[in-house]
Parts: structure tokens; C-alpha cells; sequence
């Protein structure tokens, strides 16, 4: 259950946090708008870690360095999504999002990649995502 309570304010948050981003950038700037995010985003990160303190700085050696490439991916999920909220607004936009997010995730899960267990691939995923596709051109339509 708190999975699913997290996932449900992951999204609300990520699509607040996208049209925040959007309309500031009309003002400052991708790359500026995206420096300040991540600037504030690092200075409450690093607020929370001194309070709660749940992790070890001296483990970092054993992760995989692939793996912390997060922070670059952070900065190029901020500025892709600014500017495909600029191009084609916020629902589209999303939409698209949801669903590029849920097919690599899909791909992640069926082939076992990046450390994670491999979840068999099924029809029934398959014509989920296709409905997911269907509803998004059906809702672009005019």
C-alpha cells in the first residue's frame, strides 16, 4: 500500500513540478531554471540527510558508477520536460511522458537489466500499453 501512496505523489508531484519548471523557464531560461531546481532540490536533499541520516558516505566505492549517473539523467529529465511542455502543453506532454517512461520500464523489467528481476513479458502488457497509446491519440484527436 505505501508503494502505491508513494507512486500516486510521485506523480502529482512530477507533473507540479513540471508546469512550475515550464512557466519559470518562460522567464529565466531552461538551463537556468533547471540549475536552480537541482540546486534547490540538492540544498533540501542535503537538509533531510542531516536530519534523518540513512545512508553511509563511505559505501559510495561499492556503487556501481553507472548508477550515479541519476543526477545527470535528473538534469536532462528537467530540461526534456520544460521543453516539451513549451512545445505541445502540459497533458500531451505528460501523456507521452507516462507512457516512454512505462515502455523502458516495461523493457527494464522483461529483460532483467540493471540488477533488477526479470518479470516475464506478457500480452496483457503489451495490449496495456497499446490501450495507453490508443487513449493518447484518441485524446489528441480534434
Amino acid at each position: 500500500m505505501q508503494g502505491i501512496l508513494f507512486s500516486l505523489l510521485a506523480g502529482v508531484f512530477i507533473c507540479l513540478q513540471s508546469v512550475f519548471n515550464a512557466q519559470a523557464s518562460d522567464k529565466l531560461g531552461l538551463w537556468q531554471t533547471n540549475a536552480i531546481v537541482h540546486g534547490l532540490g540538492f540544498l533540501v536533499s542535503l537538509a533531510v540527510f542531516a536530519i534523518v541520516r540513512d545512508g553511509d558516505w563511505q559505501k559510495i566505492g561499492e556503487v556501481n558508477k553507472l548508477y550515479l549517473l541519476g543526477g545527470v539523467f535528473g538534469a536532462l529529465i528537467v530540461f526534456s520536460v520544460m521543453k516539451g511542455i513549451t512545445l505541445i502543453g502540459p497533458t500531451y506532454s505528460v501523456s507521452i511522458l507516462l507512457i516512454s517512461q512505462l515502455l523502458v520500464a516495461l523493457l527494464i523489467d522483461s529483460l532483467g537489466l540493471f540488477g533488477v528481476e526479470k518479470v516475464p513479458l506478457g500480452a496483457n502488457k503489451l495490449l496495456g500499453i497499446g490501450i495507453m497509446i490508443a487513449g493518447v491519440l484518441v485524446f489528441k484527436l480534434k
